[in-house]
Parts: C-alpha cells; structure tokens; sequence
C-alpha cells in the first residue's frame, strides 16, 4: 500500500510540473485535455484540469481558482463516476457539441458527458469564462454550460433555481465526505411550493430557512440584504424563472457561498491585495435558526436570550401547559381564543420577525397592505399578512394560511408580521370596572358580531344568486344554442385563471384520478374553499352540448346525499365541472376494490324512502360483500 501511495504521490507531482507549461485555453474536436494538462480562463483566475481530493486516489475533472492556495475546488463533473488511479482521462468534445470524459483503460468507455448533442453545429468550442463557467459554444450561440449543473459551490452570476425554458431545477448539494465529491446527505434550493423561500435540507427533510425575498433580501437572513458595497443580490420570481444570484461589485475580490459537509452555509471571501481568506457568513447562526424548532402546531417563535427560547405570539397560548412548563415546547402554540370568521377579529403586529415558512402562502404583488389586511380578514382561513415587498415603503401582499411555523424575532432586521386574534381577546386581557360592564361588553360585542354575520349571510347568498343568474345567462348567450328555461341552478362560472392557480397549473401532483372523459384534480380556491375539478379531454368527444346538458342535470340534481356541483368553467377549447371536494375515497373503493357500484336510481325519482331503500342495499352489499346487480353462473349442471 505504501508503494501505491508514493508512486501516487510522484504522478501528481510529476502532472503538477506538466500542468505549468501544458496549459490550453480552448478545447475544439482536434485538441483534448489530458490528465495532467490544465485549461485556464482567460484572466487566469480559474483552471480546469484533473485532481485528487484529500487522501483520495481517484481522479476527477473539476475546476479550481488558479492562483489560491490551498487548492479549491468549486466544480466536479465525473462526482459520481471518478476515473481510478490505474486509468488517466482525457476530455475531448465532439463534433456535434459534446463534451465526453474518457478513460485510457478503456477507449470507448465514457465516464461523464455534457449530454448535449447538435445535429447542425459548425465549430464547436469548448472554453473557461474569467467567472470560472466553463461553456460550449458555436459561434457567439451558447450550446452549454456548467453553470447549470452546480456542486457545491454557488459562484458569482450562477444561479440557484428553476428555469422552464431549459427544465432544469439548479440545486447545490454537499460532498459526500473530505475525500469523496459525490452526493452528499445535504441540499440547498430554492422551494417553489406557495411563495418561494430559500432552504437547506438533509434528505427530504429541512433543517434551516433562509426565507423568502422581500425585496432587498431574505427574511431570514438580514445580513443577506442589497445595497452593500461588496454584493449585489438578484432573486426573480415568474412563470418563466425562479432563480437567486450574487455579483461582485468589486474586481479585486474573489467571493463563494458553500454548502458544507455538515449542511452549513459558508461565504468565503478571498482579497487579493493582501492575500488572505476570510468567512464573511455563516449559517445557521444560532439554534433558533433550527427549522420549526418551536413546535409542530406553531403560532410561536424563538428567540435568543430568554428561558425559555421559545414563546406563544400575542394571542396564543401552549398546547400543552404542563410540558411547556417542563421546557418541552415542541407542541407550540394555540389560539386562546378560537378565532372566527368576521370583522370581530383583529390583528396583533409582531415586529423584527423573519416571516413563517410559505409553504402555504398566496400573494399579490399589485395590493397595498390595507387591502391586505382586509383579504385576510375576509377569509376564515387566513391567519397572517405581510408585506410582500418592504423596499421603497413597501408593496404588495403576502397571505399564510393555516399555522404560522418557524418564526424567529431578531434583534434587529426582520419584518413586520401581522397575525390575526380575537377581538375577545384583548376584552378578556382589560381590567374592567365591575362584574356587570364586562358582561355588557360581551353581550354588546356577540350581539354586535351575531348582526354582521347575518347580514354579511343574507348579502352573501343575494349577490351570489345574482351573480350565478348573470354568469349563466352570459354563458348561454354567448356559447349555447338551446334553452336552459327559467330555472335558477345558483351555478357559479369559474374563469380559467383562476382554476388553474386553485390547482397549482393542473399538476400531477393535485390529480385524484382519471375517467373515460378526461382527469380529476383536486384545488384549493383563494378562500380556502377544497374543490374537485373534472376537466374534460378535449379527445373526449363529449361535445358543448353533452356538456351543458350535464350541467344542467346535475344542477338539478342537487341533493344532500349527492356531492354537490359548484360551478364550471368554459373558456376556448376548455370545459371543466367544479365539484365540491370530498375527502374521503368512494364506498365502492372499501366494498369492492376495482369494481364500481352504479351511485344511481334506475326511475330517475328521488327523496327520502329512496335513500333509505339504497341504505338497506348499501348493508346487505357491505355484510355480502356481493353486489346487488350482476348475473352469476351457478356451478352446478341443470338435468332435462
């Protein structure tokens, strides 16, 4: 083993000597890198050639800053396939635009590729930028990068995210250990699930947020924030990108932001003029950095200094007293009084607070924050807001439904957190006068709320029975040619837009099945409101009129035993049926698996003796396990 090892150490030694005069600045299908020559940027900052991390034997081609030492790595490509110490490597591109790795063992043994191959290319090259992106490039017309397939490593104007242009999600991801580049247990990426946030996780699961953007930076991390004199930071959020980056303000520096073997987030900042290597940042900073550390019911947050860290927000008061008491706070926090679902409730401001996780959030960029706040109060579900954008005096809207998790109140930074309580709450928190003035406090302010929610309940169904009426009679109109008659089917029609965002733009992850007539997806509508929605293949050949006589059946058809139809949705080639969500599967899923019951009434009449009549059948099939229809063959043989 000693042998290996020193003739190890003299072939570095002897490919270090070669790379100094061996060095290349292009790659085209005449000229290769071999494993012990180097190719280097234009400026001389980067260097692209073989090495061996720590104690390793293996060899990788990756790129490293040229004239830094220790050497350090920013990129791999072979991280998972290394090239053994018996076998040298050789990079070449192809004619058609592919950069391939090969091993001198075996010739035509590809151990990495670019994967990118153009039928019609004319002068492949293959080239190190000054910012360490090594590109393909025919012409002026980029053909590939490695930018878009980082490591470890986050580079000045590399970006972390996802583009629907190219398909890819750019995530850096940790070493697996000092002497091994391949996958680690560790990740950092971009969520896209309700309002973007940066997160680090290890496997499936998070273990630090660094926030979501709110305009000059992310909520979690107030060191992170624009407008200082050595970054500039980047964060885009449309159909199209979601993506973060950084540049440099200042040439004479090199800069990195590193995930580390233990999951942590490091910026490294190399000085030329005085050589040296600094970290600038690091995270997490503190234990209450640790995700959703203050329980999984929330409505709590962390903060250093106090015993314990964690406390309920104004309003909410521990799950659990007795644990809570003992320090165990990993239930978290409830309301202290069950919040309702009208103008009663108010909100207490929580301020320096990096904002919960947002997950569940929603967001509209064009409200201002009092029309914000009365979204929120609006919506039962609603339980905080937000500014979406707190630059230039602050914008737009961000809405949490559902528990406020991982919240931390900093020193200073942070942002203004507005959290909905009852009002009976802060009655309750008074010192009253006498016995008789708190109860006519109470009594006032139910009768109060009783009123507003009878007649908010009386103007609600009045403008939603107009609304149907009109929308319906619109629809007619426009699109059908037969008569509907008189009859108010209190029908609402959705527009695409808005059944689309329900369904988060039809994702297979939201679809609960598929029928003869097109897929099923389940939605959740701006209220809060759980929906099923049939949308109907265009393949189908179920025509405009099939469909609105469908309609109109099941509008008719509404019935309390039935799943009801809220509306449907009828724009261009589209057809879509909304039903109301129902959580549970279908009875005929318990009784017979793959089979199906026919859910009908063969005379088309129903009412209360007929459900009772399909309740009985309903037992009978479920203490049988046989359906009620069908026609079974008896084994036995009939004699004549």
């Amino acid at each position: 083993m000693e042998i290996f090892t020193m003739l190890f150490f003299f072939t570095s030694l002897l490919f270090s000597i070669l790379s100094i005069s061996n060095t290349k600045d292009i790659i085209t299908p005449s000229v290769s890198i071999r494993d012990g020559e180097t190719l280097v940027s234009s400026g001389g900052s980067f260097k692209l050639g073989f090495f061996s991390p720590g104690n390793s034997i293996n060899r990788y081609l990756g790129i490293w800053y040229n004239e830094i030492s220790p050497q350090t790595v920013v990129w791999v490509a072979n991280r998972e396939n290394p090239l053994t110490h018996l076998s040298a490597g050789a990079l070449n591109i192809t004619d058609q635009g592919a950069l391939v790795l090969l091993s001198d063992t075996n010739r035509n043994s590809i151990v990495w590729s670019s994967n990118t191959s153009i039928k019609f290319i004319r002068k492949p090259v293959a080239q190190l930028l000054e910012s360490g992106n090594l590109v393909v490039k025919d012409g002026n017309e980029l053909v590939w990068q490695s930018f878009d397939y980082p490591t470890d490593n986050l580079l000045p104007g590399m970006k972390l995210g996802w583009n629907s242009k190219t398909g890819l999600n750019k995530v850096l991801s940790s070493w697996k250990d000092a002497d091994d580049p391949a996958l680690g247990e560790f990740s950092f990426s971009i969520d896209r699930s309700g309002y973007p946030q940066l997160v680090v996780k290890k496997g499936r699961r998070a273990q630090y947020r660094l926030g979501s953007w709110d305009g000059l930076g992310f909520t979690g991390s107030p060191e992170l924030r624009s407008g200082n004199e050595l970054f500039k930071f980047d964060f885009v959020s449309n159909e199209s990108e979601v993506s973060y980056k950084f540049e440099l303000l200042k040439d004479a520096l090199h800069s990195r932001l590193l995930l580390n073997l233990s999951g942590s987030l490091q910026r490294f900042m190399w000085v030329d003029k005085s050589q040296s290597r600094n970290i600038i940042y690091s995270a997490p900073v503190d234990r209450c950095d640790t995700y959703n550390l203050c329980g999984a019911y929330a409505f709590s947050f962390c903060k250093l200094g106090i015993d314990p860290q964690c406390s309920c927000l104004q309003g909410f008061v521990p799950k659990s007293p007795r644990d809570w008491n003992s320090k165990n706070t990993s239930l978290g926090c409830v309301p202290k009084t069950p919040l309702g679902c009208s103008n009663g409730d108010r909100f207490q401001s929580f301020t320096r607070a990096k904002l919960p996780d947002t997950s569940s959030s929603w967001i509209d960029s064009t409200m201002s924050l009092e029309e914000c706040k009365k979204m929120c109060l609006r919506n039962c579900s609603c339980t905080a807001y937000a500014n979406l954008d707190i630059s230039e005096g602050g914008s737009g809207c961000l809405l949490w439904f559902g528990e406020l998790i991982d919240i931390k109140e900093f020193d200073s930074g942070g942002q203004d957190l507005f959290v909905r309580t009852a009002l009976l709450d802060d009655i309750k928190t008074s010192k009253p006068s006498g016995v008789k003035k708190k109860v006519a406090i109470i009594a006032s302010v139910g009768l109060l709320v009783m009123g507003v929610i009878i007649l908010g309940l009386v103007f609600y169904k009045r403008k939603k029975k107009l609304k149907a009426q009109g929308k319906m009679k619109n629809i007619r109109e426009k699109n059908f040619d037969f008569e509907c008659g008189n009859e108010d089917m209190e029908l609402i029609t959705f527009d695409l837009a808005t059944v689309s965002r329900a369904t988060d733009n039809f994702s297979n992850n939201n679809k609960l099945g598929e029928g003869g007539f097109g897929p099923v997806y389940k939605g959740i509508l701006i209220e809060g409101q759980d929906i099923a929605v049939k949308r109907l293949s265009k393949c189908s050949g179920q025509g405009i009129k099939e469909f609105m006589n469908e309609v109109i059946l099941i509008a008719k058809l509404q019935h309390r035993n039935l799943v009801k139809l809220l509306g449907c949705c009828i724009e261009g080639d589209e057809k879509m049926l909304i039903y109301e969500y129902m959580p549970n599967k279908s009875l005929d899923y318990f009784i017979f698996v793959a089979t199906c019951l026919l859910s009908t009434v063969v005379d088309g009449l129903f009412s209360i003796k007929s459900d009772v009549y399909s309740f009985g059948v309903m037992v009978l099939e479920i203490v049988s396990g046989k359906k009620n229809r069908g026609f079974i063959i008896q084994t036995t043989s009939l004699t004549f």
